[in-house]
């Protein structure tokens, strides 16, 4: 680093993304994208927005917001749109955490929120999940603090029901809390329909998962309109054209084309479930997720030395060095021919 970088950045631990290889050709199942292509759709909107890039985006994001509200039947001024929902929740944790209130959110969970907390110097509670990995509510109820949890969690895939949100929530009326529903498409329960009830809830969701739009980087945040407001203040104080004008398309073009992206979830959640009963017949433990992608350990191989053997035959698998952790494995769903590769892979390296 340089000389000029301040404190306490000097010190900060950055967020580590999944690794992204070129050495030669891997079936990729670290990063939890799709294994389908965008809709037609989405592919006719950006190639026709290419001869616009001359000029500004809507900042507004009008259109996509319209959009957005009629398939959620909410209204425009309850979605803020963000540069992938990284950016919601990094203007989340800028707008509504500070000195005087402090964060919560599983010890165990997506890698950004410590990285957040510690960007805006917050005092923040890791809260450790159960034995069985699950989040449990009763342990965030009347923190005084607000509150950011994924659900379904990553990396372990695991869900709370609607009613533990309400609870969480009502237990919790003077503080924000953020439900990140990256996942959520995938067999888990939407909280979105909450927010018409409280005004302490931010929901954020993300295109990169069941939309097939990683690289395009759009994201919602979905709460009350005054919340919205906040996030716009912010966002209008940073980076007002913070979406450009291709993935504002290609993101209106994915929501009037849900029911191609239903199906590939479906076909995901299938190949999920022939991926877990695969692992399990080799002796594997698996998490129960309702995520594209499962949290699984044996008892056989060590969660490194599994990841490592599985990259020597081009398979790339997500493995994590924290002690509770280390011997898992989060391994994204793919095609069917993908699953059956990895089920195959592990069964030579077991051998």
């Amino acid at each position: 680093m340089s000389r000029f970088l301040r404190a306490p950045f000097d010190a900060m631990e950055p967020y580590v993304p999944g690794e992204q290889p070129r050495d030669k050709a891997y079936i990729k199942l670290n990063t939890n994208e799709s294994p389908f292509s965008p809709s037609p759709g989405v592919l006719r909107a950006v190639a026709q927005e290419a001869a616009s890039l001359k000029l500004y985006s809507d900042p507004e994001c009008t259109s996509l917001r319209q959009t957005a509200a009629e398939l959620f039947g909410i209204s425009p001024d309850n979605i803020f749109c963000g540069n992938g929902s990284d950016e919601v929740l990094n203007f989340a944790f800028m707008a509504f955490c500070g000195k005087d209130k402090g964060m919560a959110f599983p010890s165990i969970s997506y890698g950004f929120y410590p990285v957040f907390a510690n960007l805006y110097a917050l005092e923040y509670d890791a809260i450790p999940l159960k034995d069985d990995f699950t989040v449990d509510p009763a342990d965030y109820f009347h923190l005084d603090k607000n509150i950011v949890i994924a659900n379904p969690n990553a990396p372990t895939g695991l869900s709370l029901s609607v009613s533990q949100v309400r609870s969480i929530l009502d237990t919790n009326r003077d503080n924000l809390v953020i439900l990140d529903e990256a996942y959520v498409d995938f067999g888990g329960e939407s909280c979105l329909p909450l927010i018409r009830e409280y005004d302490n809830l931010l929901v954020v969701q993300t295109f990169s998962k069941s939309r097939s739009l990683a690289g395009a980087r759009l994201g919602f945040g979905l709460a009350q309109k005054e919340i919205i407001a906040d996030l716009n203040k912010i966002k209008y104080s940073t980076n007002p054209y913070n979406i450009n004008r291709e993935t504002l398309a290609a993101g209106e073009a994915a929501l009037r084309e849900q029911s191609y992206y239903d199906a590939n979830c479906k076909k995901i959640m299938e190949n999920r479930d022939f991926t877990a009963k695969a692992l399990e017949a080799l002796g594997f433990e698996v998490l129960p997720s309702k995520a594209n992608f499962l949290f699984a350990r044996t008892p056989k191989m060590g969660g490194e030395a599994l990841y490592l053997a599985l990259k020597d035959k081009g398979i790339l698998v997500r493995h994590f060095s924290r002690k509770e952790i280390a011997d898992f494995l989060r391994i994204t769903i793919g095609s069917m021919e993908q699953m059956q590769a990895l089920v195959s892979a592990v069964q030579e390296i077991l051998k």
